[in-house]
């Protein structure tokens, strides 16, 4: 689900598309991106029960813009056969016409949770930042606490809601075991901020070469292993570790059947801009389970080459970008929903 007031060039996937259908735009997208993708590795043995799950495409204008910043997305239900990645890019002129708001939100359990993230948490910052501006000069904005009780507030949210519908029906159990990681992208004149719950990844390109602006948060990961277990959790090798042996990921919005074990408390960073940054990329896992910050910058570095100049040929630049990263990480095995952001901040 993507909330957003302009047009972009969107990838995205419905439960109820047909499989031959999904074959035949599958196909195409994979006609028009293999030349960018002639000197990766490749699987190109892919068989028909493969192609019905990788997903569907669309598509807008190709000149995306927000905020004077140029940007693409995608996002595809891959090998799913059900897509619960949410995407938000806040419509030019919001945040109090601070920021540009960037997100995506991997959902697990179902897609309700990662959807009303995608409507309401921009929402949320938009209203702290306003606030914000009432304050004397000399107080600080702190923006880990902002975040903080941001993705608190949405939480709890999710937990009041679903409480009232204790014991009513198998499908109020269900909702209280849905989730979603979630990567939030501010980005500034000056600064980006990043505000990151979950597996989900924000990439810096600085002159070449990347710089995480977020951390995974892995259940694997010793201080995250060590939170969980503090909490009296268990982090389980199933077919990867586990919270419990269920949810690979250590921190998220929702899954309230986990607490206290699941934080859906956010890591925050701010990143002052300098001339040499390039571009952003903000994805899902099902990019970084395959595509490392190294390759996924190379990529879009060479997608992006040869093609500014207007504003029309950097929005196409950037939309082709993201589809290219998307179709590399199925072609490098990724059986997940995938979604991808490219921001350009030249």
């Amino acid at each position: 689900m993507m909330a957003d007031s302009s047009k972009e060039m969107v990838f995205c996937s419905e439960e109820t598309q047909h499989p031959r259908q999904r074959r035949s735009e599958i196909k195409k997208l994979k006609s028009a991106l293999t030349p960018e993708l002639e000197s990766y590795p490749r699987n190109t043995k892919t068989s028909p029960a493969e192609e019905e799950e990788e997903g569907e495409h669309g598509k807008g204008t190709p000149e995306n813009e927000t905020r004077g910043l140029v940007y693409g997305h995608v996002s595809m239900m891959g090998r799913r056969r059900v897509m619960e990645d949410a995407v938000t890019v806040a419509p030019q002129g919001s945040l109090a016409d601070e920021y540009s708001f960037f997100a995506v939100y991997d959902g697990h359990g179902g897609a309700t949770v990662a959807e009303v993230c995608s409507e309401r948490l921009h929402k949320c910052l938009e209203k702290y930042i306003e606030n914000a501006k009432k304050l004397p000069e000399e107080d600080d904005f702190d923006w880990k606490t902002v975040m903080e009780d941001c993705f608190g507030r949405i939480d709890e949210e999710f937990e009041e809601s679903k409480g009232k519908e204790v014991g009513a029906s198998s499908a109020a159990v269900a909702k209280r075991m849905m989730g979603t990681t979630a990567v939030v992208v501010l980005v500034g004149s000056g600064d980006v901020v990043v505000a990151n719950c979950g597996n989900s990844r924000a990439v810096l390109c600085r002159g070449g070469a990347p710089v995480p602006l977020s951390s995974d948060h892995k259940p694997e990961r010793p201080d995250e292993k060590e939170r969980v277990e503090a909490a009296g959790g268990s982090i389980i090798n199933q077919k990867g570790w586990r919270v419990q042996g269920v949810l690979p990921t250590s921190r998220s919005i929702g899954d309230h059947h986990l607490k206290p074990y699941i934080s859906s408390q956010p890591e925050v960073t701010v990143t002052k801009r300098t001339e040499s940054d390039d571009f952003l990329i903000i994805a899902t896992d099902g990019l970084w389970d395959t595509v490392s910050n190294e390759l996924a910058c190379h990529v879009v570095e060479k997608s992006l080459r040869g093609g500014l100049g207007s504003r029309q040929s950097e929005g196409r630049c950037a939309s082709d970008a993201a589809a290219t990263l998307v179709e590399l990480a199925i072609a490098k095995g990724s059986r997940d929903n995938i979604t991808v952001i490219v921001v350009l901040l030249q």
